[in-house]
């Protein structure tokens, strides 16, 4: 498992439920106290059990805490570079949904040894859409990914003020989104260069 993505789900959980949190999910799992280094690597398994053990010490279910880390990833301030690298996806929403292809290549030139799963994006109306998360790769598995996905996919519905309805299709790692309306509020300011 790359350290990268146990970081990220470190980082979530600080960030959002607090150190407290952390330390108490960290010591359940007899983790040390600092976390995860994001360039080494660990045993894949481990960040099943870190979200297995949030989401049970939350009250929650697994795929509701990967949403909202999907969510947390495009919309916190310290992931700014997230939302940086979808918002090149494309002008609009639609844009947006159609660049989800590339977007594990795009992954891979930043960080060339995380590989996540393969997305298929289908039109099925030019306001209706089918996002599937292909076989799993490596460390990522399709279910867990494709519950992220959906959270990510609403956080960028937001940031272009597009108002959509998202929807995991039970039993499939696929993802449906109607696009509602393309222009219900305003799309936050991007620029292609980052703020100094």
């Amino acid at each position: 498992m790359h350290g990268l993505i146990l970081r990220a789900i470190q980082s979530f959980l600080r960030d959002i439920w607090g150190a407290a949190f952390w330390q108490a999910v960290a010591s359940d799992l007899r983790l040390p106290a600092q976390g995860f280094e994001a360039m080494l690597t660990y045993d894949p398994a481990l960040a099943m059990a870190l979200l297995d053990r949030a989401a049970t010490r939350l009250n929650r279910s697994r795929d509701s805490l990967l949403e909202d880390m999907g969510t947390y990833l495009v919309s916190h301030p310290r992931r700014d570079g997230v939302r940086r690298l979808l918002r090149f996806g494309g002008a609009g929403f639609p844009d947006f949904v159609h660049s989800l292809t590339h977007l594990p290549g795009r992954v891979r030139l930043a960080v060339p040894d995380l590989h996540l799963p393969a997305l298929q994006v289908s039109a099925l109306t030019p306001e209706c859409f089918r996002v599937t998360v292909a076989g799993g790769q490596g460390d990522i598995l399709s279910a867990p990914f494709a519950a992220l996905l959906v959270g990510l996919i609403r956080a960028m519905a937001d940031e272009h003020g597009a108002l959509v309805l998202i929807e995991a299709e039970a039993g499939t790692p696929c993802i449906r989104i109607d696009l509602l309306d393309g222009h219900h509020a305003l799309a936050r300011d991007f620029r292609l260069a980052a703020p100094a």
